[in-house]
Parts: structure tokens; C-alpha cells; sequence
């Protein structure tokens, strides 16, 4: 089933600027090529048997029209209002749900709403809904602080997917206290003239401090707990009967110079590196990849549950393995000095870096270091002391290999996208003291270019035998994407075409590097792009050039890259027809769509910690300054992100000074009518912090010094004004929920 293809058609036919075309015109704007046409023309096919997508006159594609009842997710906006967001997609979109008829509706939920007609706005026919039944819920129970107020004890849920306090009863059941972080399960769900009222479940641990914040978000995220016994038993089984000795069909390396380089605090090394010269004189790299194949049996239920997990999840400060921590960082890690089982994948290349040959074995290896990134960066800058000479020969190898590969690679269409991640500075207590960028230093892209080669080289392998397996493909971009970015970047005072391919994109990035653009030029491209996902769907992976790419390189922390290896064995051991029939018999389309969400989830989680960590220690610094850089203009505001901490805040639009501002969408600029001052994405500001909304994931700032021409700085609130609008905004006496709450409790 073509489901990739199904996808990025209604996500295509969807956009308001999508203008209706004929069947190879779509294919074209999707950058669908001829080898693929079959397949997408197949999901087309069933969307249209579906009645998904109709063909109008003239031929063109199409949304249907909307019905008189919609079923679909629904999403509530903190202003009472909301959307659904139909199952069905049609030609009207999502509809809106006035404040009267969410009913008890709740972000998520399965809702049946009916269509109400609401006249016509020029062209258009305008609608609005009102949900009759809600089908199924999505959540009932939802993490949040415990608060005390005149009339309840009330939980004010984290996050953004619900916004009104909880009412709770009977808090001493589980001993919660005020400010404590607790777990509540609904009672009864919230409507026009009451709150959501529930029951506290469990006791997470007092608001703000790091043990309670984790639990917090691992409960939001429902991800993985502690491994069932079964999977322990197993996992220590394979660590009592592992023998390091080779065996028949396993190559013994364990004399050369092989180094891991990873994270400092890193404990699963599941790649290590080896670069030698043939008798020709060409480079031959060999990548080594943690054989987890070898311990982890396909339908035993360690492979079940790793299934299940799909990927390890990295959080600040807190790791949840998708294997046994006796496997991961034990006898799967690529330790120093320890006998260890890989796959290695042997590339042989030539003066200019173009792959001559390819090789792949089973083997057996020894570590000769474990390296970090600084180390190494420390080492290839001159600063030696300590490092062992065959070492430092390897990594300069390394260095020059990796260089000419990424210049290979750039020429070839290659993206390179540098958007650095906030790296988090605990204090004692474990409370963030302060966040810096993460090193990017250039071992690390050494690394990435060596494990790019060595995904592509098993892609590749597995193609030309012509067997299915799980691909990383990251689709083209569609062409109204591409035609926002060059918008975008026109009003930045870039020249782009209409249509800009990698090259053209790449080279923006290349011209704003080191610069203050530099931030909102990549984020302004990255937002252009797709995901990418998980599929046996061949279609490339566009940012990186590549014709064939899988995941094989991380199986200690990937499910992707175990079922990659198992192929790889089959090749290995001569069975490719049984890999064919094995493969066959998979629905690698439903393990792709589930490793892609847990993928997904995982990077939610960890933003959402982070987020949640850095704005609790920035509530502690009301006033103080940031440097930041505009990212996002909207009607409302602009958003500012921070270029230390990595995470926006919102300007709005009464506060950027003492002038009237629009937004003008056509030039994306935000415009003082008075003064003309614009305010343009990539634009460095310095603002002060005005408020920190933690349970909301909220930033205000203000400009430091007033746009516009203005004088005066905007207002900036103390600490203590500040406590007494939290006050307020928590139902204090006198505040607007206080009074609002009276009247629904």
C-alpha cells in the first residue's frame, strides 16, 4: 500500500494555496520522478475509490465538498473556541467550533460535529460546527500542579493540550500537598457552565524539581516504564553465554586501530571506525556496527518489546532504553579493550572520494579508544599530550577522508543544515543553572559523513538484490513549499528562484554562516522540508542527496537499523530468497508508520523537558536581557529566539513600542505605520524577560529599547509585580478566574 504517497497528496490538496491540476501536474509539483509514477498513480487510485479525492471537470484533482456532519480530532483554542480537523478530508478544511458548541469536547477527541451554513465571504461558502458526540476521548488523565483555591483544589494541567484548571477532590487520599505535580484522572469533562472536576492518582513530587518534571513528561508522553521480567531473563541469558572468541563466518580484526568517538556521558557505543589503505593506495573505511542481531532473535519478546519502544529516548539528564541497559551498555557497547560483535561495512574510495568498491562481513573487533567529540577535536587541533600515535594517525585520516566525502557530497546536492541544540548546566541540586549551544565542532561531522556512507552502501546492497526492507526516505519538498521558502528568503533580501533546488538552497545557507541571519535562514529552510520517516516506499532521502539510504548504523538505540542487520545477514549467510519470502510476509508499511511516531514522540519529549527546564530557570531572572533573532511574524506578535537558550519568546504586538503595527503578510514584514520601522525574520533584537508561564510553555518579552522611534522602555515587571499578576491569573482574590471560577465550580 502506497500510504507515503496517499499522505502527501491530501497534505498537498489541503494548503490554501493549492490551485486544482491534473494528475501528472501533481505528481510533478510533489517531485514524484517517472521511476515512481506507477506507484503514485496506484495511491491516487484508492484515494479516489475512497471518495478521498474527486476529479472535476477539465480533469483536475480535488477535495470533495464538505457534508452536512463532519467526524473528526478536535482542537481547543485557550479563547474557548476550537476546530476539527476532519477524518475525511474535504475542500473546506478544518471548522470552526464557536465557544457555544465545543460542548465537553476536549483537545484530541473523536468528535461528531454538524455543519452549519454561515453565508458566503466573496467566492466562499463560510461554516461553522457544533459538536453533537463526542466518539471517543482521547485522554483522561492528564499531569498538572496541585493549587489551592477559596472555593476547590484545583490542578492547572502542563502543556498546551488543555488549559483550564481541573477541579479535584479528596487530595488527602494520596497525601498531595499544594505545588505538588500529581496525575488526575477525569470524572467528568468540562462544559460551557463547569469545570473538568477529577481525582488525583498519583503523586508525581513537588513542582519544579527535576525528578517530578521527568516523571511529569513521561506520563504526558506515555512513554516506555521499566522491561518486563521476560525481556531481563533474555537479555541476561545473551550476556552470560556471550563468548568475545571468533567464530566460523566471523572476521577476526581485532588487531587493528579502531576507535569509537561519541558524547562525553555516552554509554551505548554502537559504531566504531577503522581507515586503512589498499595496495592500490586507496582510502578503505570500515564502519563497525554493534551487532545487536546476534542476541535479539526475531518474535522473541525482547524483540517485541524493542518493537514497541521503537527507539531509545533522550532526555535531560534521563535515558529510557529501547534494550536492557546489560545489552546497551554492556555487551552490544563497543567498549575499549573488549571483544565485541559487528557488521562492518568496507568502502573503498578513490583521490576524489568516489566509492571504487564495497564489502560487508561479520567480525569480531577490540576497541583501541574511546574518544569524545572534544577530545578528538582537541587532538586534530595539535594539542597531543596523552593521545597514542597510531590514534592520532587515524583521526587525521579520518579528518581528510570525511572532508573530501563531505565536499563529494555538497557537490552532489548534499543539505547541511546548522541549527545547534541548547545543552543543559545542572547545578548540585540538579536544578538547570544556565544552557549553552552544543558543541558542533568538526568530529562530528567525521562522524555523520562515515555513517551517511555506510547507510547508503547497505541501502544500496539490499536494492540491488532486490530486497524490501525499512528505508529512511525523506520525500521532495512540493512545490508551493518551495515557493514560500523563495518568498521567504526574497523578503530576508536573498536572491532565489521561484523554485530553488538544493543547490540554491545551500548556497544561502553557505552565505549566511557565522552571520546574524545565519539562525532564521536555516530555520526558514528546514520549515520548507518534509519529515523524514520510516518506509519501504523508494523514494530517496532529498536532504541528503542520497538514491537509496536505510538506518543501520545505531541498533542499540534504533528498532530500524535491527531489521536492517537481519536482511544484512541473510545476504551474509546466502538466503537472500529466504529474506525475500521473510520480508514479504512483514508489513513493513505499519512498523514504519509505528517506529515513526515513537521517533517523533521521543524528540517531543525531549523538547518539551527542555523547554520546560530552561523556563523554569529563566522565571528566576524577570528583566534580565537576551540576545535573540525574530524567527516568526504573525498578526499577533513576533516571535524572538534565544541564541543561547534555544528557545522563543513572543513580542506582541502592543509592546514592540509606541506605534501602530500590522502585519503585511505579502512582504512579511511586520510594519510601524507611523514611523515605517520593519521588523523582518533574521532581525537580531535584544528583549527582556516580562513574564514565564511554565504550565503554558510560555515566554513574554519585551524589546529592551522601544521600536518605533519611541523613548520610553516597555513596561518590564518586577519580581514582585510579577508574583501578583501570577496571583491573579491562578484565581486569586479579585482576578478575573477567580470570579470566573465561582460562578462554574
Amino acid at each position: 500500500m502506497p500510504q507515503v504517497y496517499k499522505n502527501r497528496i491530501l497534505k498537498f490538496l489541503k494548503r490554501d494555496e493549492y490551485q486544482p491540476l491534473k494528475l501528472a501536474q501533481l505528481a510533478n509539483a510533489l517531485g514524484v520522478g517517472e521511476e515512481n509514477f506507477p506507484e503514485f498513480r496506484t495511491a491516487f487510485d484508492e484515494l479516489r475509490q475512497a471518495g478521498h479525492v474527486i476529479i472535476g471537470a477539465g480533469n483536475v484533482i480535488m477535495l470533495p465538498s464538505i457534508a452536512g456532519q463532519v467526524v473528526g480530532h478536535f482542537r481547543r483554542n485557550p479563547k474557548g473556541f476550537g476546530f476539527v480537523c476532519p477524518s475525511a478530508p474535504n475542500a473546506h478544511g478544518d471548522l470552526f467550533i464557536p465557544p457555544d458548541g465545543t460542548g465537553d469536547a476536549m483537545t484530541g477527541d473523536v468528535v461528531l460535529a454538524k455543519v452549519n451554513h454561515k453565508g458566503r465571504r466573496g467566492p466562499d461558502t463560510r461554516y461553522t460546527g457544533e459538536i453533537i458526540k463526542v466518539m471517543e476521548r482521547a485522554n483522561n488523565r492528564f499531569v498538572g500542579t496541585l493549587m489551592r483555591h477559596p472555593e476547590a483544589w484545583l490542578v492547572q494541567p502542563d502543556g498546551t493540550s488543555f488549559f483550564e484548571p481541573i477541579v479535584v477532590e479528596d487530595i488527602t487520599a494520596k497525601n498531595a500537598r499544594e505545588k505538588d505535580k500529581v496525575v488526575v484522572e477525569i470524572l467528568t469533562y468540562p462544559s460551557e457552565k463547569s469545570l473538568a472536576r477529577g481525582v488525583i492518582i498519583e503523586v508525581l513530587g513537588r513542582s519544579g524539581q527535576y525528578d517530578a518534571e521527568i516523571r511529569s513528561v513521561i506520563h504526558q508522553f506515555h512513554l516506555p516504564g521499566e522491561f518486563e521480567a521476560e525481556c531481563l531473563e533474555q537479555a541476561r541469558s545473551a550476556a552470560r553465554s556471550f563468548n568475545a572468541e571468533p567464530t566460523e563466518g566471523r572476521e577476526d580484526i581485532t588487531d587493528r586501530v579502531i576507535v569509537t568517538i561519541d558524547p562525553p556521558d555516552a554509554k551505548d557505543f554502537d559504531d566504531a571506525i577503522s581507515l586503512e589503505t589498499d595496495s592500490q593506495g586507496n582510502w578503505v573505511l570500515g564502519v563497525h556496527i554493534a551487532d545487536v542481531s546476534q542476541f535479539i532473535g526475531q518474535g522473541s519478546p525482547l524483540d517485541e518489546e524493542a518493537k514497541l519502544r521503537g527507539n531509545t529516548v533522550y532526555l535531560p539528564g534521563k535515558t529510557i532504553p529501547m534494550l536492557p541497559e546489560v545489552l546497551s551498555n554492556g555487551i552490544c557497547s563497543l567498549q575499549p579493550d573488549q571483544g565485541r560483535f559487528t557488521k562492518s561495512a568496507y568502502m573503498t574510495y578513490d583521490a576524489d572520494a568516489r566509492v571504487i568498491s564495497r564489502r560487508f562481513a561479520n567480525s569480531v573487533i577490540r576497541s583501541t579508544a574511546r574518544l569524545t567529540y572534544e577530545e578528538t577535536d582537541r587532538v586534530l587541533k595539535g594539542h597531543t599530550k596523552g593521545a597514542k600515535r597510531p590514534v592520532m594517525a587515524l583521526l587525521r585520516n579520518m579528518e581528510a577522508l570525511a572532508r573530501r566525502i563531505e565536499a563529494r557530497r555538497t557537490k552532489e546536492g548534499m543539505l547541511h543544515l546548522d541549527l545547534p541544540e541548547p545543552e543543559l548546566v545542572f547545578d548540585e541540586s540538579g536544578r538547570v543553572a544556565d544552557a549553552h549551544p552544543a558543541d558542533t565542532s568538526y568530529p562530528h561531522t567525521i562522524i555523520e559523513m562515515f555513517m551517511v556512507e555506510a547507510n547508503e552502501a547497505v541501502a544500496s546492497l539490499l536494492d540491488r538484490l532486490n530486497v524490501a526492507f525499512m528505508r529512511r526516505i525523506h520525500p521532495d519538498p512540493d512545490i508551493l513549499s518551495l515557493k514560500n521558502m523563495s518568498q521567504l528568503l526574497k523578503a530576508m533580501g536573498f536572491a532565489m528562484p521561484r523554485s530553488p533546488d538544493r543547490h540554491a538552497m545551500q548556497a544561502v545557507l553557505d552565505h549566511v554562516k557565522g552571520t546574524e541571519q545565519a539562525l532564521a535562514v536555516n530555520i526558514v529552510v528546514l520549515r520548507s522540508l518534509e519529515r523524514a520517516l520510516y518506509a519501504p516506499t523508494n523514494i530517496g532521502h532529498y536532504a541528503l542527496a542520497s538514491r537509496h539510504y536505510c538506518h543501520f548504523t545505531s541498533p542499540i538505540r534504533r528498532y530500524a537499523d535491527l531489521l536492517v542487520h537481519r536482511q544484512l545477514q541473510f545476504y551474509l549467510e546466502d538466503r537472500v530468497e529466504l529474506a525475500k519470502q521473510i520480508a514479504a510476509g512483514q508489513d513493513l508499511f505499519e512498523v514504519g508508520n509505528h517506529i515513526t511516531f515513537t521517533e517523533e514522540r521521543a524528540d517531543d519529549a525531549e523538547k518539551e523537558l527542555t523547554a520546560v527546564l530552561i523556563l523554569q530557570m529563566l522565571s528566576k531572572h524577570i528583566g534580565d536581557e537576551l540576545a535573540c533573532v525574530v524567527t516568526g511574524l504573525t498578526g499577533f506578535g513576533v516571535f524572538a529566539q534565544s541564541e543561547k537558550y534555544g528557545i522563543d519568546g513572543l513580542i506582541k504586538l502592543e509592546d514592540l513600542g509606541p506605534d501602530h503595527w500590522r502585519f503585511n503578510k505579502l512582504a512579511q514584514c511586520i510594519v510601524g505605520e507611523r514611523s515605517g520601522e520593519a521588523i523582518r525574520l533574521g532581525r537580531p533584537i535584544r528583549v527582556c524577560i516580562a513574564s514565564v508561564d511554565v504550565p503554558a510553555r510560555r515566554l513574554n518579552v519585551v524589546p529592551a529599547e522601544p521600536l518605533g522611534g519611541g523613548k520610553t522602555q516597555p513596561h518590564v515587571r518586577t519580581h514582585k509585580a510579577q508574583r501578583k499578576v501570577e496571583r491573579k491569573g491562578k484565581g486569586g482574590k479579585g482576578g478575573k478566574s477567580g470570579r470566573r471560577l465561582k460562578r462554574r465550580t
